[in-house]
């Protein structure tokens, strides 16, 4: 029996500010909103002071912070009344460790070493560190400042405010069975695996049944009790074996339902062997937003972005260098790790600085996150093809690592695909994606930004593909890791439509507000235009945080105060100078409507395609948020609870007759008229037909049939306005009476210029179903 799945959910981020107890005081207004099943941000104890739940430090019970096991008991049981299930995302890949006394596991590694209850909780290399887990805390020439110090079990080691465990019966900081080191050092010489390039998250060893069970037993409680119905597994592609895991989470939970934060590359497809219902929608974001991507402006975007970098941008190249400056950088401990596995007739048949450099390779060279042998070792043969052409100099070194990487039981094999989407993660999301500036809508999490745009037949394809193999997937457009919210890409979107009132504009932008890299001005402002208006505080945040990830130019580690302050004079001059304010000014007259009408396109797509659509918190109305925390601000439910019983009360909200208005009511109504429908009535929504559309404007306009349920939306709004409307062009619905669920006006023709005025989207049903 298949696992019951949602037919909507609704993310909330649940922090001390919002906790356990609050989030169940407001499923009535989800309810009211057409949500069928809340989800819910990591719960387990983590760090003090954590507003995301990603660095649990205990397993053994929900954060007391947010809410305990009260907490949930009161969520369920008001779900539970509201007739709405819980789905909870958990972390099984690693802990945090910054304040080691919080984490009991670790504190009893660092206390008694190999001989440590959780020894083999962790991935540790002890002979590289000569027994000791090596802690990358200490600053330049301050190895002074370690001292013992009281605490209130006894005395500890201190350095500045951390503090460690003293291993019994010694009280020397040269005698523990772990060694305070340089922070330097945690590029190469570190040897626990982390969580990526994070030094204060370890990770754990859940391919270990014991460490599964103590780590899931909470989880299980959940279940065994009725508390919660379904789980989002992040990171899989950290754990030795993402199937055996989600195979032992299935057991756990009785088979419920589960979602894998799984990114895929171009043409890559979930493993169909693992027990999931799909990925958590990146996916699917990428293809709702190149659907409304105009592909006639991606000629003039290019050009622009090579003249703005002074040379052409080439994405494959570009994310190879930053893919191998991550291997050779701050992920060059994991390369030694895996060459340190290799079996030692491997070792011997090469130097270990041609076997770092050969596996350094592979890894950016690598074409998606991770290979789960021993199937689809495609993808390890491609990358050592793309490595032989590149560095044909690495050839025989590459010959001795094939047959090592390839045995899919081999400890080096296991580490290098666990190693891969780390290198990956880093070397395009957090560097290449703030170095390519041409459309930076595109620049998003699971998304290839050198695929400029998908037509509608492959719009189509996808989605009947979808409907057969992932009904159950879930669809999305913002998350806690998107890097720009759904409604700043809508308007980004936008300019590939008006490439030349784009680059004039940006040209004004520089001369007015010198830049000292223009690349990267046009990547800051694109943000600036999506997320205004913003405040200054905000926009400062986002150029500090862009600029060091690109890390061309300044980086997190050794900061250049001079390009900072002159990037951080852009965003001034968008409040401070008459001109550039100006600029801008005329820009947002250009995008603000064609952004408006992609934002209902796109929001009206991800709720009624094929999948399990997930609003994430506050996005029912505009969404403007940028990459993290500035994704996580406080989100006013009162005002959304008000404006949401406005809008059920009239057939439109008054902002309609404007066309845009600056609160989103337009999308509160969308939103929540296409979420009921899909909770309360599930038959409407069982297949996925096109509808066609004919007629001079055709390109303009999307259409499809879930079995009962016809969206329709709007592409490219900018020309379709210039040209003048949609004039004669109609759709071809089925026969039958049809009502559109959104503004609730009867349907008596498939005229477009009829159906799509004042939205400009429509869901149809016929009005005897």
């Amino acid at each position: 029996m298949a696992a019951r799945a949602p037919r909507n959910t609704y993310r909330f981020q649940v922090t001390a500010d919002f906790d356990l107890h609050e989030a169940a005081r407001r499923l009535p207004y989800l309810h009211d909103l057409g949500v069928d099943w809340v989800y819910l941000s990591p719960l387990l104890s983590a760090e003090p002071g954590s507003d995301h739940g990603y660095d649990v430090v205990s397993h053994a019970g929900i954060d007391p912070t947010r809410g305990g096991a009260e907490g949930l008991a009161a969520l369920s049981a008001e779900a539970r009344r509201l007739g709405m299930g819980v789905l909870v995302d958990i972390v099984p890949n690693h802990v945090g460790v910054a304040s080691p006394v919080e984490n009991a596991w670790w504190w009893d590694l660092l206390t008694h070493g190999r001989q440590s209850r959780y020894a083999d909780a962790f991935d540790v290399d002890w002979d590289f560190g000569g027994g000791r887990v090596r802690i990358p805390v200490v600053g330049d020439d301050d190895e002074g400042s370690i001292r013992v110090v009281d605490g209130e079990q006894g005395p500890l080691l201190g350095y500045h405010d951390h503090r460690f465990p003293l291993a019994p019966g010694t009280s020397r900081h040269d005698e523990q069975h772990y060694e305070l080191v340089s922070w330097r050092s945690a590029d190469d010489q570190l040897n626990y695996r982390r969580f990526f390039a994070v030094n204060t998250l370890a990770a754990v060893r859940v391919e270990d049944r014991a460490v599964f069970e103590e780590s899931h037993a909470e989880i299980r409680r959940w279940f065994d009790e009725g508390l919660v119905d379904g789980l989002r597994v992040d990171h899989p592609d950290g754990l030795r074996d993402p199937r055996g895991y989600l195979d032992d989470l299935a057991g756990l939970t009785g088979g419920a339902y589960v979602l894998v934060e799984k990114i895929l590359e171009e043409g890559e497809d979930l493993p169909r062997s693992w027990a999931t219902a799909g990925t958590t929608g990146y996916d699917a974001l990428g293809l709702v937003e190149r659907v409304l991507v105009d592909p006639a402006g991606q000629i003039a975007l290019d050009e622009l972005e090579t003249r703005l970098r002074g040379h052409e941008v080439d994405w494959a190249g570009l994310i190879h260098d930053t893919k191998r400056a991550i291997a050779d950088g701050i992920l060059r401990s994991e390369v030694r790790r895996i060459v340190r596995e290799l079996p030692a007739g491997t070792r011997a048949a090469a130097e270990v600085g041609e076997l770092e450099d050969g596996v350094a390779e592979l890894l950016a060279c690598f074409p998606v996150y991770r290979s789960y042998l021993p199937d689809e070792q495609h993808h390890l043969d491609r990358a050592f093809t793309i490595a032989r052409t590149h560095r044909p100099d690495l050839a025989a070194v590459l010959g001795v690592l094939a047959p090592v990487l390839k045995d899919a039981d081999g400890d080096a094999a296991l580490r290098f695909q666990q190693t891969s989407g780390m290198v990956m993660a880093k070397g395009v999301e957090d560097t290449a994606f703030y170095r390519f500036s041409r459309l930076t809508s595109l620049n998003e999490v699971g998304g290839d930004p050198s695929v400029f745009s998908v037509t509608t037949e492959q719009w189509h394809a996808h989605m009947a593909q979808r409907q057969t193999v992932w009904p159950d997937a879930m669809t999305t457009l913002s998350t806690h890791d998107t890097k720009r919210g759904e409604d700043v890409r809508a308007r980004i979107t936008a300019l590939a439509e008006m490439p030349t009132i784009w680059g004039d504009a940006l040209d004004r932008l520089l001369e007015l507000a010198p830049a000292p890299d223009a690349g990267f001005a046009s990547l800051l402002w694109q943000a600036v235009l999506g997320a205004w208006p913003a405040s200054r505080e905000r926009l400062h945040a986002y150029a500090e945080k862009a600029m060091r990830e690109a890390g061309d130019r300044t980086t997190w580690t050794a900061p250049d105060q001079d390009y900072e302050e002159a990037v951080h004079r852009l965003v001034d001059a968008a409040f401070d100078s008459e001109d550039v304010a100006g600029v801008l000014d005329e820009l947002l007259g250009h995008v603000v409507a064609p952004g408006w009408v992609n934002a209902l396109s796109a929001k009206l797509l991800a709720i009624t395609m094929p999948g399990v659509p997930d609003v994430y918190q506050g996005s029912e109305l505009w969404e403007q948020s940028l990459v993290d925390p500035d994704n996580r601000r406080p989100v006013d439910y009162d005002l959304r609870r008000d404006l949401l019983s406005g809008v059920e009360t009239s057939s439109l909200p008054p902002a309609l007759s404007t066309s845009v208005d600056s609160v989103g009511l337009d999308k509160l109504l969308v939103t929540s008229r296409a979420l009921g429908l899909r909770r309360d009535r599930p038959d409407l929504f069982g297949s996925y037909t096109p509808v066609a559309a004919s007629g001079p404007l055709a390109d303009h306009v999307l259409a499809f049939d879930r079995g009962g349920a016809i969206t329709v939306v709007t592409r490219l709004p900018f020309g379709l306005e210039s040209q003048g409307g949609w004039g004669s062009t109609t759709l071809a619905l089925p026969e039958g009476r049809w009502r559109d669920v959104l503004t609730l006006r009867r349907i008596t023709s498939g005229s477009l210029a009829s159906m799509l005025s004042p939205l400009p989207v429509a869901l149809l049903v016929r009005e005897d179903a």
